[in-house]
């Protein structure tokens, strides 16, 4: 049975009232890849009478917003899987015209800034009702953050939203804590002593909090007077996010009030990330979207399997380690082996699951040998500059998982969709496993840049990884007659890349290892990213180095440009390091994943 998305379907329950709705800017699938699904089934395991309302309609007279009534509890607010911003603009800051997350593909059922706009509407609606925001647009936004969309730095979501709390990260622990708070009533006591939460406060609430454990952050209009002064905010929130155990509360003023957050709870174990997984999901789209059209993001992931969350490579673009965690949080055998059979047993399932994955499929199981080092470690990433010596980087939990996916009665190919590692690989036959069992002829992974000055910045490995790489892929798929293609990903216009820089990677990309252009993208500066940060500073805000940032379309195009044929005038802004120090001011806009992809067959 699927959560209730309607008072009809409430009422079928015998409910008279619910304890908690849910708005999402997703269509609603009940599948733990989705994370209304996920908290909703959560919730109703704990007893809470819970529903759903899936992109509801902020145009109209708002009675998606009133059709369910008020909730005991509280109202849950995610814009959705993607952030709403991502989703709905290109790389050049252009409409999308499709939205994988809706039935057809159709664009238009979220807004811009979907978690603000729907928490707003409700906080007009029910004043007296808690809201409490989460999911990934609301907690890469908890702090001031920059707006590549506005081109500005923006204040916490909480400021602008209204909402009461917001909830960051991986939510499951959090929600059921926030859930047990309201039981009696807003309880603003006992909601403040929850880890993993950010909330508004005046500044007497601060004054009585230990100064031994609270970090004071600079405020937001001091970040708007000194780029120096966000960058510094950076640096303290991503060391204190990828702590194993961290203890300090944050507080950053913006006005009047200060945002509060509390510190991140342990990785989850793996009987409570089973736990979300093995819940009683449909695994299918609600009915109330029958003979609307495909969903996208649906078809791709309804024969795929995760396997682990979390990832420690630390890449400066990326907002895994932000949002889910540094520290790998893998699932049992046997949860995965569990929802391999639901696979199979699923309508339209032909024998192939599509991905056995995560962030990066060849993390699962891996961490720290000696946790108690791993206590005390302060980096970003596991893997740059260079391999940690305490990582336990053994793929055999992985390979004997693989095989015991293999041996299931109704699988006849288990694909590796998701990228891998290739900087990660030991001296297992990993590489050639997934080659000869579990590529469906294209292999993905992401070396980014070809320059070491970039690859520095973006926290990547030196690019001979990946021609050592290269040379293995082809004898491997030399010796075993496998027709395959390496997708290798690279991004442009990341700070730091000038012209030149790309003209080097088009040359050895293009040129010595003879790949196949298919598709180009920009970097899309996200927010609570290395990255974006220093976009918008013009310095690495950890060494303090200025760095080229190719702002204006011109200079973005110039970079592309090798990869289509052209040849761009040397010596314009971006041509190469002497113009570091120019920047000029323009729009671009951030894409899904800031990638571009090659191909070249094996």
């Amino acid at each position: 049975m699927f959560l209730p998305t309607t008072i009809k379907e409430v009422r079928e329950r015998g409910w008279d009232q619910l304890d908690v709705i849910l708005f999402s800017g997703d269509a609603y699938i009940d599948h733990p890849a989705f994370g209304a699904a996920v908290v909703g089934r959560l919730l109703e395991a704990e007893g809470y009478r819970v529903a759903i309302v899936p992109q509801p309609n902020w145009r109209d007279d708002l009675r998606d917003f009133r059709k369910l009534g008020a909730p005991r509890l509280f109202f849950g607010i995610s814009g959705g899987s993607m952030d709403s911003m991502v989703n709905h603009y290109t790389a050049n800051l252009r409409l999308r015209h499709d939205d994988a997350y809706t039935p057809g593909g159709k664009a238009g059922f979220r807004p811009d800034r979907a978690v603000t706009v729907y928490s707003q509407i409700l906080k007009r609606l029910y004043p007296h009702v808690p809201v409490v925001i989460g999911g990934i647009e609301a907690s890469l936004r908890r702090l001031t953050h920059y707006d590549y969309w506005s081109d500005a730095l923006k204040p916490s979501v909480l400021a602008d939203s209204g909402a009461d709390l917001l909830i960051y990260g991986m939510g499951e622990r959090v929600v059921q804590q926030v859930a047990r708070a309201m039981r009696n009533g807003y309880n603003a006591k006992l909601l403040r002593k929850i880890r993993q939460v950010a909330f508004l406060s005046d500044e007497s609430y601060v004054a009585r909090l230990d100064p031994a454990a609270t970090i004071r952050l600079r405020s937001y209009e001091e970040c708007l007077a000194d780029k120096t002064a966000f960058g510094e905010n950076f640096t303290v929130i991503e060391t204190q996010s990828n702590l194993m155990e961290p203890t300090a509360t944050l507080v950053e003023a913006v006005g009047d009030r200060c945002v509060v957050v509390t510190p991140a709870n342990t990785t989850l174990t793996t009987e409570e990330l089973d736990h979300s997984f093995d819940l009683p999901y449909e695994r299918a789209p609600h009915p109330r979207y029958a003979g609307k059209g495909d969903i996208p993001a649906w078809e791709m992931i309804r024969h795929s399997v995760n396997i682990h969350r979390g990832c420690f490579g630390g890449c400066s673009f990326c907002t895994i380690s932000a949002h889910q965690g540094k520290f790998i949080n893998s699932r049992s055998e046997r949860s995965i082996l569990a929802e391999v059979e639901h696979v199979v047993k699923s309508p339209g399932f032909k024998g192939y699951l599509s991905d056995v994955g995560a962030p990066s499929a060849n993390m699962y199981r891996m961490g720290g040998r000696d946790r108690e080092l791993c206590r005390k470690c302060r980096r970003a990433s596991c893997l740059h500059p260079k391999m940690c010596p305490n990582l336990d980087n053994d793929h055999r939990p992985l390979l004997a998982l693989y095989e015991k996916i293999r041996a299931v009665k109704g699988v006849k190919k288990a694909f590796i969709g998701s990228g891998i590692r290739y900087d990660l690989f030991d001296r297992s036959p990993y590489l050639e496993t997934v080659l000869k069992h579990h590529t469906s002829g294209r292999l993905k992974v992401a070396p980014e840049h070809t320059e070491d000055n970039v690859l520095r910045l973006m926290r990547k490995p030196p690019f001979a990884l990946f021609e050592r790489l290269t040379a293995d892929f082809h004898r491997i798929c030399s010796q075993e007659h496998l027709p395959y293609q390496l997708i290798p990903y690279f991004i442009s216009s990341h700070p730091g890349c000038t012209e030149r820089d790309m003209q080097s990677l088009a040359g050895k990309v293009l040129g010595k290892l003879h790949f196949n252009l298919e598709q180009v993208q920009d970097l899309t500066p996200t927010p609570m990213t290395l990255s974006s940060v220093m976009f918008y500073t013009g310095e690495n805000p950890y060494t303090h180095e200025k760095v080229y940032v190719a702002r204006s379309q011109d200079e973005k195009r110039r970079q592309k440009a090798y990869f289509f044929g052209e040849k761009p005038a040397m010596g314009q802004p971006g041509a190469g390091h002497p113009a570091r120090g120019k920047e000029t001011r323009g729009k671009s806009g951030p894409g899904f994943r800031p990638g571009r992809k090659f191909t070249k067959k094996g």
